[in-house]
């Protein structure tokens, strides 16, 4: 798509699961012990790990995005009938140093060039995001990694944005944000804050209230929504 120009954009900030790092990355890993179950096993623990920082969230139980991670895999894991407690901290450990996308680098290092402030806003606990950026060598290329811990609920919740904005001493519309998932994105601009939705896997559009700006395939043309 041709960009659209998003003028006065002071800071980029990114969700971390699914937009800069490859969440299947770690079922994928353990093949030799999954087989063709692999997939099946990393759409479900996925959809359950959102579901259960939705369900935290509405009933006010809290629990880190590390327990819920464990938790949905437990489900994921026995949904598929595979008692193996050495493959659950395999897969554990192997969620902590996920995959970047392929064009993240260089993406972020354009961006980091051109003089925008970069910040990661994600639901993951500080030790999971330090984890993966170290992991996946983007030390040095973020300004601030900001965890829904600080806050205390998860993502769409309007205060896990605010803290972006607050932190970064920046105003709403002076932030682009970026996210792979539909809903999230969505929330997003609905709170105020300009959105790219990095649509990866083809989705169809929400239906819940404000659009993104723009939707995008992936990152690799970010920059030039917002550098002058």
């Amino acid at each position: 798509m041709k960009p659209v120009k998003l003028n006065g954009i002071r800071a980029c900030v990114f969700d971390a699961y699914g937009t800069l790092f490859d969440v299947s990355s770690a079922s994928r890993s353990a093949q030799d012990a999954l087989g063709d179950r692999w997939q099946a096993l990393s759409d479900i623990w996925r959809s359950k790990q959102l579901q259960y920082t939705w369900l935290r969230g509405l009933g006010g139980r809290h629990a880190d995005f590390w327990q819920v991670t464990g938790d949905a895999l437990d489900f994921a894991l026995e949904t598929l009938k595979i008692n193996d407690p050495a493959l659950r901290d395999r897969l554990m450990d192997l969620y902590l140093g996920l995959s970047a996308y392929p064009e993240v680098p260089q993406v972020l290092r354009r961006l980091k060039d051109g003089g925008m402030r970069l910040a990661i806003l994600s639901n993951g606990t500080p030790r999971m995001l330090q984890s993966a950026v170290s992991n996946a060598g983007l030390e040095g290329l973020f300004d601030a990694v900001f965890s829904v811990e600080e806050v205390g609920v998860y993502k769409p919740h309007p205060s896990v944005y605010r803290l972006a904005v607050e932190r970064l001493g920046v105003e709403a519309e002076q932030v682009c944000f970026l996210s792979s998932n539909g809903w999230d994105a969505y929330s997003a601009k609905a709170f105020g804050l300009h959105v790219l939705w990095c649509n990866r896997f083809a989705q169809v559009p929400e239906r819940i209230p404000s659009q993104p700006d723009a939707e995008i395939s992936d990152l690799g043309v970010l920059p030039e929504f917002v550098i002058d």
